[in-house]
């Protein structure tokens, strides 16, 4: 998923892509795993639109698979991640077809890239990634969080530099626990917000896991799937528990085609 929209002093900023949120599941990187996701307006049962998650190992180097689809079922994006040079900095590549949307971070001869296209008639932007401590980026959320785990089952807030490739640049965010509430050992809920003065204006994302195994459940907040108009859009995002998957299923997704609209759809 490409960058969320938010509005800073009446100005639309592009910020920290959602896939890393969508793709959250804490599981092991050498499992070869399946799991879906079904994006739905805030307080309905009416599906946006979809999510197809593959997470399998390839030379000892995890690797995922995500295509999004129309509510009834067609793929019209597809993200690819390499969990390389490091679990919570990986190289992705990500393309919408409906419009040609492309963003990734990709690795060459020791040097890291950012890039962009805004649509099929625009040129590609490339430049150098910047060199930030502890940076985050795409699904390396994930890595993050499993890493941060127990300084946030104690109630600890913990803050995280997140790549915003649209800009080229990175945006500091804060990730806090919240009140459980009766009887909800079994879920952490989280908030994530922007860790600047003018965080206030921007809507934080709330975030549900299993603690047994640390899995993501539920995402709310702006998705970074836009609908038909172009508008970036507030989700609830409900994830099913994982199963297997092969290496033929995992090919099929990498290869299949995209389609450029989502006719008679919502998305």
């Amino acid at each position: 998923m490409r960058a969320c929209r938010f509005l800073d002093s009446g100005r639309r900023i592009a910020i920290v892509s959602v896939a890393m949120l969508s793709l959250s599941a804490a599981m092991s990187a050498c499992a070869d795993e399946r799991y879906e996701g079904a994006a739905y307006a805030p307080d309905t049962e009416r599906v946006l639109y979809r999510e197809t998650h593959w997470r399998y190992s390839q030379d000892g180097v995890g690797q995922r698979i995500v295509l999004y689809r129309c509510p009834r079922g067609e793929a019209f994006a597809r993200k690819v991640v390499t969990d390389s040079p490091s679990a919570s900095a990986p190289d992705f590549d990500f393309v919408d077809a409906r419009d040609g949307y492309e963003e990734g971070v990709w690795s060459r001869q020791g040097r890291r890239y950012v890039y962009t296209r805004k649509d099929t008639a625009a040129a590609r932007k490339e430049t150098a990634l910047p060199d930030r401590a502890g940076a985050v980026i795409d699904a390396g959320f994930d890595a993050m969080i499993r890493s941060r785990w127990d300084a946030l089952s104690a109630g600890k807030p913990i803050a995280a530099p997140f790549l915003l490739p649209s800009r080229g640049s990175f945006l500091d965010f804060r990730i806090e626990p919240l009140e459980q509430g009766n009887g909800a050992a079994s879920v952490r809920r989280l908030r994530m917000a922007l860790d600047t003065w003018y965080g206030f204006a921007i809507a934080p994302i709330e975030l549900r896991y299993a603690v047994a195994d640390r899995r993501l459940l539920t995402f709310q907040g702006i998705s970074t799937i836009r609908d038909q108009a172009g508008r970036y859009q507030n989700v609830r995002i409900e994830f099913a528990a994982p199963t297997r998957s092969d290496a033929a299923e995992r090919q099929a997704a990498r290869t299949q085609p995209l389609v450029n609209s989502c006719a008679g759809a919502s998305t």
